[in-house]
């Protein structure tokens, strides 16, 4: 009789789970891709290749030729110009960014600022030394600062000045 009871019991429960109770969630999951269709879109279309002849009568320069402008015509083309043909100094082959100014001392009416490079040297710097890799020349050495003159060129070829300095770092 026990056993009859438990078995009216359990169909019972398992008649229960069974109900509407989630049926919207199963509606959801069942129609949730029914209207999705992969759409790809046709390719554009290719145009064919027309080639382009550059000659002296178009009005188009010729993009593979530089435009850089007559030194003759301008006021900068060449004119600050750095002198290339000078011996380079030790710190010239560091960028500045790498040098860090540690010290300073005065001999005289001559201050010299002390410069640590990436590869642990200490130098011994004054006005006139240059420094870095854009031909940075220092103009005066304080006891908080190292102001330095650099000279960069820009993509036309003209070379213009560049102030930096170098802060004592304590």
């Amino acid at each position: 009789m026990r056993a009859a009871y438990l078995m009216v019991f359990a169909s019972l429960m398992l008649a229960g789970c069974g109900g509407e109770e989630f049926q919207d969630l199963r509606d959801f999951v069942k129609n949730a891709g029914a209207d999705m269709r992969g759409k790809v879109e046709p390719p554009p279309e290719i145009k064919p290749y027309e080639p382009f002849s550059y000659d002296n009568s178009s009005a188009i320069q010729d993009p593979f030729k530089p435009r850089k402008a007559d030194p003759k015509n301008s006021n900068q083309g060449g004119i600050n110009q750095p002198n290339l043909e000078r011996p380079k100094e030790e710190l010239e082959e560091f960028p500045l960014e790498s040098l860090r100014m540690v010290g300073y001392l005065q001999q005289g009416n001559v201050g010299y600022g002390i410069v640590r490079s990436t590869d642990g040297k200490l130098h011994r710097v004054k006005s006139g030394n240059y420094v870095g890799l854009n031909f940075g020349q220092i103009i005066s050495v304080t006891d908080t600062e190292m102001k330095i003159k650099e000279m960069v060129q820009d993509s036309a070829g003209d070379w213009s000045e560049r102030e930096s300095s170098l802060q004592l770092v304590e």
